[in-house]
């Protein structure tokens, strides 16, 4: 052991932490020791963190959740379960083709560089996984199979391309998804986003919304605030759809349709709709001006407004701009001629594109009607109020009586609006409608770092989708990398000039590559198989394996990938590749790490952007990867922000030292002492006060793991059980009983903190003359009899407030604990000159004292 020096046979007296952990580290890998067998399912337990991209190097703000994970891993281990904790790496991407534009070096070269050196930091930090089972999804081998997934939804017609309006992000020259534009802006480079009308490859999600938000009440293993977020995302709206026919153009032309449609949840107010307007992307906007005195006007206003962020478009705070297109519609329920306009506050993300403006009752279309002196008209009004336009401060959006509503004057507007939706559906103008937020999942990306959409066109045989036998459609290399508004892809001939598989003939592939988040849409799934050259998914040890029983990664997950992983569960099932609906039973969101700006002293998220990183490399150096891990798993709840600072780290540096110095200062001690602990009533008291205090510690932090993962404050009961195993004051002379249990005691120490700091954990278990490592140790076992106390200590209140403590018997009955309390002197003094109304007692805990 190198606890013991061979040579000299003397105890190394100061932790020697960079001998120990690479040899530890070497050994959990040499002897897998988390390679799990997948043939045995009784006791199965996958634990999963969300795979990283290979950016180049992980910082201490990454190590949360691999360590978090890491540490819940070995926990279940200990208590005997067959843990599942693979790990691959998120490969494709924006960031590596970046990278190549920047420096010529080859994305594929960059990517398995980074995921060399990130490996080799995961290794370092102690996290250990089922390396048997790695996968990158830059392989040929596992995008043959996410090829193979989006032709059977093409199949299924849930895969379809279509011309439509798309968020472009001109630095990275790519469409992003909607999910992926933040406040108007690229998630990725923070450039603002324009709208552009491209062809596109779309996965209907859609067609899934009803069961994505119904089954969110299903998890209940996830944090209420994720499934708040995609309720929200998807955004279910029971409203109506109401055609508003155009009238004819003046000059005679064709229209490219007879009507514009609108979604409105508000049709109890349409009888005072003034205007109408179009979002500046509406499809068929250009069409509906063309050859119109107000053609270019419009024009030039769609133009500015693609630079305006979708924040900016919809804030309430933000004046409103609008033109007016020329054209008029018409009120179908009043046969009313209103005038057709294009605003910005109008986005196409919702309903139709296109708004029944109500300027009395909705707060955007009274500063647009106010701005542009369109007429304002009251459709509902409060019980007893007649609100006069003219003197209207603002719109009024609650709810009253119609008015000026035809046939439904005088009707509750909630019970008019089903009665308005009959009215529309029985004249066929209009239905009731169910509207969602959500909208289909556009997975084209005009960039070469991605898997390849399986799809070929031929003149004669049109969209022909690659046969399975001809899978992977590999990535070329003879591409040019600079971004020009094409996908890269095109540069290459040999890749784009292929045979049509049906005739023969001569064709081309298609140029885009799939957006990274369909490659993490099922890796969760690839686990179970990975390697297997056969089939996409093993069904039968998905199945047997999956849901994932414990998933883990940050909240910033919560719409993009998590959303795409269900949408690809309940697809995948529903070609009978998979008997279960959703990929994880529970969800564990890590908060993250800040550091303060030493500028201007704000907390700010730990990230290479913001120049606020620390590496692990040069701490682990310094003290130790399992310093760094009790640090982090120390620093505060870790479903919340906490604050990174350096000094502190030394804290837990100290008390690993504390705890290698207790087993070297005791080490002949801790050799002779005997095997079997004493009974417990013939323990003196101080050694059952620390056995007590042993149980005591091991039932708070088995509940704490097994809960909330509240490991900050299992690190501190282990820290208190240290501080009672030294006011035992053991000596040489010691009883054999007080040897004992303090072995006992020290022994629980090294258990209890083995998923945190494992690396010490496993020499000091070995030294303590364990043949076997302590992964393989069982979790310690609870003595509910030494939890047992004759006393008690109570706290005291008075009003709330504590003012002492009582020790009274533990089976005291209630009368003679209130007596207790009231003949307290703290309870005289805080009482004085009041009247006690009531004594509260709650067992275990506290009294009260209610007195005024």
């Amino acid at each position: 052991m190198m606890f013991r020096n061979e040579e000299t046979k003397e105890v190394k007296a100061k932790y020697p932490f960079s001998e120990i952990e690479p040899r530890w580290q070497k050994f959990w890998n040499d002897e897998k020791m988390f390679h799990a067998d997948l043939e045995r399912t009784e006791d199965k337990y996958y634990c999963l963190m969300m795979f990283p991209y290979p950016s180049g190097r992980l910082h201490v703000g990454h190590g949360r959740n691999y360590i978090i994970g890491d540490a819940v891993a070995r926990y279940k281990k200990m208590r005997g379960f067959n843990v599942f904790t693979p790990m691959g790496w998120d490969a494709f991407g924006l960031p590596a083709e970046n990278a190549a534009i920047k420096t010529g070096v080859a994305p594929r070269d960059n990517t398995m560089n980074n995921i060399e050196v990130m490996k080799r930091q995961l290794d370092s930090w102690g996290c250990c996984y089922d390396w048997d089972r790695e996968l990158a999804s830059c392989e040929p081998e596992y995008y043959r199979w996410t090829q193979w997934i989006f032709l059977r939804l093409y199949e299924r017609g849930l895969a379809y391309k279509a011309r439509a309006n798309v968020n472009w992000c001109p630095s990275c020259a790519t469409v992003l998804a909607n999910e992926q534009v933040v406040e108007g802006r690229c998630e990725r480079c923070e450039s603002a986003v324009e709208q552009k009308a491209l062809s596109q490859w779309f996965f209907k999600i859609t067609d899934y919304a009803d069961r994505l938000l119904e089954d969110l009440d299903e998890l209940e293993g996830w944090p209420e605030r994720v499934k708040t977020m995609q309720r929200n995302w998807i955004g279910r709206s029971e409203g109506a759809r109401i055609e508003f026919p155009l009238v004819a153009r003046e000059d005679g032309g064709n229209d490219p349709c007879g009507s514009v449609p609108c979604f409105t949840t508000r049709v109890d107010t349409i009888y005072g709709c003034t205007y109408m307007v179009l979002a500046p992307e509406y499809p068929d906007l250009d069409r509906l001006i063309d050859g119109l005195p107000e053609a270019d006007d419009v024009r030039a206003f769609v133009n500015d407004t693609r630079k305006l962020s979708a924040i900016d478009r919809t804030s309430e705070e933000v004046e409103k701009n609008g033109v007016f297109t020329g054209r008029y519609v018409v009120n179908p329920y009043n046969e009313e001629r209103i005038p057709l306009w294009v605003g910005d506050y109008v986005l196409m993300e919702y309903g139709t594109g296109a708004v029944m403006a109500v300027p009395a009752h909705d707060t955007r279309d009274w500063a647009f009607a106010r701005k542009y002196d369109l007429p304002v008209r009251v459709s509902i009004r409060p019980e007893d109020e007649t609100p006069d336009p003219g003197s209207m401060d603002d719109a009024y959006t609650g709810d009253g009586v119609c008015v000026e509503s035809g046939p439904f004057s005088g009707m509750d507007n909630r019970e008019a609006i089903p009665a308005m939706i009959r009215h529309a559906e029985s004249h066929g103008f209009g239905r009731g409608t169910i509207h969602y937020r959500l909208r289909d999942w556009l997975i084209s990306r005009q960039r070469y770092w991605g898997a390849p959409i399986p799809v070929i066109y031929c003149d004669a045989c049109g969209t022909v989708p690659v046969p399975d036998d001809q899978l992977p459609v590999r990535l070329p290399e003879d591409v040019e990398f600079r971004p020009a508004g094409e996908s890269p892809l095109e540069t290459s001939d040999t890749f784009m000039n292929v045979t049509c598989p049906r005739c023969g003939r001569s064709a081309r592939r298609e140029s885009d590559t799939m957006d990274t988040f369909v490659d993490s849409s099922w890796y969760f799934l690839r686990y179970l198989n990975a390697g297997d050259a056969e089939k996409a998914v093993d069904t039968e040890r998905c199945n047997q394996w999956l849901p994932v029983d414990q998933y883990i990664g940050g909240i910033e997950h919560a719409i993009l990938h998590l959303m795409y992983a269900r949408f690809f569960t309940k697809a995948l099932g529903d070609l009978g590749l998979l008997d279960f609906d959703e990929p994880f039973a529970h969800l564990f969101t890590q908060g993250m790490i800040c550091r303060k700006n030493e500028v201007d002293g704000k907390l700010y998220k730990m990230s290479k952007s913001k120049g606020n990183v620390v590496s692990p490399d040069e701490l682990i150096r310094r003290y130790g990867a399992d310093t760094v891990r009790l640090y982090t798993l120390f620093i505060g709840p870790p479903e919340k922000e906490a604050e990174w600072r350096d000094d502190a780290v030394e804290g837990a540096f100290r008390f690993l030292n504390r705890l290698w110095r207790r087993v070297y200062d005791h080490h002949d001690l801790l050799d002779s002492s005997p095997a079997d602990l004493p009974a417990l009533d013939a323990m003196e008291e101080p050694e059952r006060n620390l056995y007590r205090k042993v149980h005591e510690t091991i039932e708070r932090i088995t509940r704490d793991l097994d809960g909330a993962f509240h490991f900050n404050t299992a690190v501190a009961q282990v820290m208190e059980l240290m501080n009672a195993a030294d006011d035992l004051k053991i000596a040489p002379d010691s009883t054999d009983s007080a040897k004992a249990v303090y072995r006992h005691a020290i022994e629980n120490v090294i258990l209890l903190i083995s998923p945190f700091a494992p690396h010490i954990a496993e020499e000091l278990w070995r030294e303590l003359g364990h043949g076997e490592s302590v992964l393989t140790a069982q979790w310690p076992a609870l003595d509910r009899e030494a939890l047992k106390r004759d006393r008690i200590q109570l706290a005291l209140q008075v009003n709330g407030k504590v003012r002492g403590q009582l020790e009274v018997d533990a089976d005291a009955p209630r009368e003679t604990i209130e007596q207790v309390a009231m003949d307290h002197p703290q309870t005289a003094r805080w009482t004085e000159g009041k009247t006690v109304r009531k004594v509260i007692v709650v067992p275990g805990r506290l009294v009260n004292i209610a007195a005024s």
